[in-house]
């Protein structure tokens, strides 16, 4: 199968989990007998094309037109201010890259594509164009939507783009039940919409590769003693992800074992919220915080190094953090109201049981979760295994890849 993936992030440039997915994903398709070309939005100082692990990339060098959207754009993209940019360089970027995949590669160099799959608004553009101009299939990858990452006060304009795709798009693929069912009470048409979990490497995110000196100098890094637990985040620091609801948690949790240290990994617009809470609450020396987007190495020391890994997401569609976590054999307490994927990774009961079920917008469930990890190490260790064993089974890229391969078929002529 030729696969023309659209997606806004691709190695070497990644921000989140979809360039984590887009990466695992494209190179596993590769691994079972595909052909993947790639289009991503190119920094300005990358290639324009290239060929990364099998997988052909495209990034278009593109231009600021930011100053000529508020001539003629709604006032909705008006309200962006300076983020207008932002849109320029996807807007500009999916033209770009739709150009070259219909004038360039299909009726020029007279390449034959078997499917074209966009992922969520950012590439969304591109799929609508390449519906109006070829009868190449497409699919609309949904990994999160704006109402759900805004609260319901997104943009009108990435809402619209949202919506306009899935109505033209063959089929949609989302990444858990509980998205599902959110884009079905949205109005979207639910007989198009499959779902594919997402998957880790067990491979590279495996405990027992992980040397103890380089465990242990993470934990000497950030000041935590051999004899204390290291609970550890790691995501984007923002409202979404309940990162300053697990603060305000830590009081409660310190009440009980004292000599536990949270250990904060990640970027985001409430950095300066949560130095501020941790001070209010006086528990600076139990809350050491890392504000950067560190490589994938040093992600897995951190998780490694960690004891109990804590995700209270309040709106989370998957997660691939929990896997991450589970198949380093770490015991997890995860945010399980509203839409969030964690419930249909994390068993929080039963023989399985890997984690806690919480809710994530509550603190003091938060810190009830961490506690009943911390009062039975012989038994979150059990858990831990658990979620190893669980991910072999149920999470791994390979399936993710093979099912998601199922579905594409289906559009074929």
């Amino acid at each position: 199968m030729r696969i023309a993936f659209f997606v806004w992030e691709y190695p070497p440039k990644l921000v989140g989990g979809l360039g984590t997915y887009a990466e695992y994903i494209t190179r596993e398709f590769v691994a079972l007998g595909h052909d993947v070309t790639v289009f991503t939005l190119n920094s300005g100082d990358l290639k324009t094309r290239e060929i990364l692990r099998g997988v052909e990339v495209h990034r278009p060098r593109i231009a600021d037109a930011s100053n000529v959207f508020p001539m003629f754009v709604t006032d909705d993209l008006k309200k962006w201010g300076t983020n207008i940019r932002f849109f320029n360089d996807i807007f500009i970027s999916n033209v770009l890259s739709a150009t070259k995949l219909i004038n360039g590669l299909i009726r020029k160099e007279g390449d034959n594509f078997d499917v074209v799959c966009v992922h969520d608004w950012l590439s969304s553009i591109s799929g609508i164009i390449t519906k109006n101009e070829t009868k190449v299939p497409v699919v609309f990858h949904v990994h999160s939507t704006e109402w759900g990452r805004s609260g319901g006060r997104g943009s009108k304009v990435v809402s619209y783009l949202e919506s306009a795709t899935a109505e033209a798009a063959d089929r949609i693929i989302t990444v858990s039940n509980a998205m599902q069912e959110d884009l079905a009470r949205h109005g979207w048409p639910k007989s198009k919409i499959s779902v594919v979990w997402n998957g880790v490497d067990p491979e590279r995110y495996n405990p027992r590769k992980c040397s103890r000196g380089a465990v242990k100098k993470i934990r000497q890094k950030y000041g935590i003693q051999d004899d204390e637990c290291m609970l550890f985040f790691l995501g984007r620091l923002t409202w979404v992800k309940g990162v300053r609801n697990l603060v305000q948690a830590m009081p409660l949790i310190l009440e009980e074992c004292p000599k536990t240290k949270l250990m904060i990994l990640g970027k985001g617009e409430e950095q300066t919220d949560i130095l501020e809470t941790a001070r209010r609450l006086e528990i600076e020396d139990n809350v050491v915080c890392h504000f950067e987007f560190v490589p994938e190495d040093e992600r897995i020391l951190h998780y490694a190094a960690s004891d109990v890994c804590i995700f209270p997401s309040i709106y989370e569609p998957f997660g691939i953090v929990s896997l991450e976590a589970m198949s380093m054999g770490k015991p997890i307490v995860v945010g399980a109201q509203g839409v969030v994927g964690f419930r249909e990774q994390v068993l929080s009961s039963g023989p399985e049981q890997n984690g806690i079920h919480v809710n994530g917008g509550n603190p003091e469930d938060i810190a009830w979760g961490v506690k009943q990890v911390l009062k039975d190490p012989k038994r979150a260790k059990k858990w831990g295994a658990n979620g190893r064993k669980r991910v072999l089974r149920y999470f791994t890229w390979t399936k993710a890849a093979e099912q998601t391969l199922e579905i594409y078929k289906t559009v074929q002529p």
